[in-house]
């Protein structure tokens, strides 16, 4: 039997957390190695295990992945999370504003914030607002849980750690947020005490810009 997948990155969410979304929605245990210093880092990268020199780097099934959109599209499609073909391209951009929030000037924090509200309320969110209207399931693609569902409610969950009631115009994605929530594979990762990280803070930021040389 394939041992459980391991995961190579730093200890908060970045490019990685997607990923440990989708794993835990599919019901996969993981191991996670962290890599906490620039040696860290140094050390895959000597050993020649991170083409092109990327993290996050995934240990699955023998093979050693890079590159997250290929690392999420090898797990939907092995655990049947794919969903036909919807674009989830939206909460991709989405989630890099939020992500990328924390390492910005003070100075420009404020308006950037405004931004990415500015965009999941007016750009984002109602054209998921309007799938779910439309096709009247629970589920945004065909009716199963896919990737997609995943996706869009790890989206929701940060945006609404920038602003709690960022969903009060949009009562189906409120439902919706609450369905998914709720399957018993999510709702283990969303309690404490998982292995879902917590919003980036200062003391990572430090964290992250020493390891990268950033």
């Amino acid at each position: 039997m394939a041992g459980k997948p391991k995961l190579h990155y730093t200890k908060g969410r970045g490019k990685m957390e997607s990923i440990r979304w989708l794993l835990a929605a599919a019901g996969v245990e993981f191991e996670e190695e962290f890599i906490e210093t620039k040696e860290d880092l140094e050390k895959l990268r000597n050993d020649g295990v991170l083409l092109f020199q990327q993290v996050p780097m995934v240990e699955i099934d023998g093979m050693k992945m890079v590159q997250t959109r290929a690392i999420l599209s090898y797990i939907a499609a092995k655990y049947n999370l794919y969903g036909k073909d919807l674009k989830e391209r939206g909460t991709t951009d989405l989630m890099g504003m939020i992500m990328y929030l924390p390492f910005q000037p003070a100075d420009t924090k404020e308006k950037n914030l405004a931004l990415i509200i500015e965009r999941a309320t007016t750009r984002y969110f109602p054209v998921y607002e309007k799938a779910l209207k439309d096709h009247g399931q629970d589920y945004l693609v065909g009716n199963k849980l896919s990737w997609a569902d995943v996706h869009l409610l790890e989206a929701i969950l940060m945006a609404e750690e920038c602003k709690p009631d960022v969903l009060s115009g949009f009562p189906l994605l409120q439902a919706f947020k609450g369905r998914i929530s709720n399957i018993p594979t999510i709702k283990k990762f969303l309690q404490p005490g998982s292995q879902r990280k917590p919003p980036t803070d200062d003391k990572f930021v430090a964290v992250v810009r020493k390891i990268f040389n950033i």
